[in-house]
């Protein structure tokens, strides 16, 4: 499996995942939420509507441009502290750490 394969395997999983916990919204949040400029768009979006709606679809974008995939993410601890109370929070934590994984080995 390559690389950008081995991502979007995972960005698929953290999707089914989301969609598992009844946390994959069909609606997005209002507009002036993606102008937010503090990281994990901290004061417009909860986490799990910051990873539905601005970390997957970057992702996506990146593998499909063919750009060069940051070498380095770290949204799992942001994660386990956002989503400290949530009953899903091991299981989202696989395939974002499986990603930040990816990354990380190039």
């Amino acid at each position: 499996m390559s690389h950008s394969n081995s991502i979007e395997f995972h960005l698929l999983a953290l999707q089914s995942t989301l969609e598992r916990y009844n946390l994959w919204q069909s609606m997005p949040p209002p507009e002036s939420a993606f102008l937010s400029e503090q990281p994990f768009a901290l004061d417009t979006m909860s986490a799990t509507e910051w990873l539905q709606w601005i970390f997957i679809p970057r992702m996506y974008a990146i593998i499909e441009s063919g750009a060069t995939l940051p070498q380095q993410i770290a949204i799992s601890p942001y994660l386990e502290e956002a989503l400290k109370e949530h009953e899903g929070l091991a299981d989202l934590l696989i395939p974002i750490i499986a990603i930040e994984q990816c990354v990380k080995n190039g």
